[in-house]
């Protein structure tokens, strides 16, 4: 395996617990919080598990330059994504990414640059699978603060 082959396999296996861990989060999530919002400028729980859920499958789109229509159109689907099913369909979006980036010879995982509808500058494919990564732990760990504020029994043992 080359360094750039075990650097993408690093990062799956993180993007992996990830999807672990945000599935074994939203399954403690009972339905009568799912309106939850901590503040009026920010989502709702729901939202933000269909938002944190779509991450792989979006962001795919978004490095492969798809137009915004498209971007919102599979984000709408998460949407009327079933709530227990959110961790199933961001365990789905895994691997089209994981076979994109593995297609990608050594000199486009560095070096390709494409360019997302909301930017005038491109960014190469290997910083691209780190913003999914950093993205996904982001909103994870939202979520994680969304359920301690309302009381779930959470703690960093549900984290790794």
């Amino acid at each position: 395996m080359t360094a750039v082959q075990e650097l993408q396999h690093m990062l799956f296996e993180e993007l992996e617990l990830i999807v672990r861990t945000t599935t074994n989060l939203l399954a403690k999530v009972k339905r009568e919080d799912l309106e939850f919002r901590p503040q009026p400028n920010m989502r709702t729980l729901r939202e933000l598990a269909e938002h944190l859920a779509a991450i792989p499958k979006v962001d795919l789109l978004i490095l492969q330059e798809h137009s915004a229509e498209e971007v919102r159109q599979l984000e709408g689907r998460f949407a009327e994504t079933d709530f227990a099913q959110l961790g199933a369909s961001m365990a789905e979006g895994l691997e089209p990414l994981r076979q994109y980036m593995a297609a990608l010879s050594e000199e486009d995982f560095l070096h390709r640059k494409t360019v997302p509808f909301y930017l005038d500058h491109g960014t190469a494919q290997a910083k691209w699978l780190i913003e999914i990564v950093t993205h996904a732990q982001h909103h994870r760990g939202q979520l994680f603060t969304y359920l301690k504020m309302q009381s779930y029994d959470v703690g960093m043992f549900d984290l790794y």
